[in-house]
């Protein structure tokens, strides 16, 4: 019987995961806050359509997540108006001292606080099977679809070539259904 219980809510909590049905305001470190809504095959972030996006879960004492910030810099001005990079902090680092270390480190994206933000990083953890180590990286394209899930440190000349992918599938699509239109 119990068996049978936690497999019905195992399958009815897939569905509702699966049908996009979740959304959530995520809280950055200032205040600011940020849409992020479950879908299908991957996030519908309404602040960042038609960018890329990277998702991030990091923390404060963790050597290749302390690697990867000047890499998440360089990408963010190069990309400024294609790219949008969220960073999840999971390792309980109060928001005073994230804010301190943003500072410190120059960080040009949008932080925020696992204490903040606790449903979006366990919808997270379920839907992607995230285990917990970090980093811990999602990558979307322009539409929302995840193109590449890793847990690791990640090089800039990887996600570089990935973004690139991402634009150039996008800018062709674009010119096919212009082409196409003017026909």
């Amino acid at each position: 019987m119990v068996k049978k219980v936690l497999f019905t809510l195992a399958i009815l909590s897939s569905l509702i995961f699966a049908g996009g049905v979740d959304k959530f305001e995520l809280k950055d470190i200032y205040g600011k806050t940020t849409t992020i809504i479950g879908k299908k095959n991957g996030l519908e972030v309404p602040s960042a359509k038609g960018k890329v996006v990277l998702i991030e879960f990091w923390g404060t004492h963790c050597p290749p997540c302390m690697f990867s910030i000047p890499h998440y810099i360089d990408l963010n001005k190069k990309y400024k108006d294609k790219l949008a990079m969220f960073a999840v902090e999971v390792q309980a680092t109060p928001k005073d001292a994230l804010i301190k270390f943003a500072k410190e480190k120059g960080i040009n994206y949008n932080l925020y606080t696992q204490d903040e933000n606790m449903n979006f990083v366990r919808y997270i953890a379920q839907r992607a099977a995230w285990r917990g180590s970090i980093p811990f990286l999602v990558i979307l394209d322009t539409n929302g679809n995840v193109v590449d899930i890793k847990t690791g440190m990640v090089s800039e000349e990887y996600l570089q070539k990935v973004i690139e992918y991402i634009l150039n599938k996008k800018d062709k699509a674009v010119a096919t259904k212009d082409s196409n239109s003017s026909k």
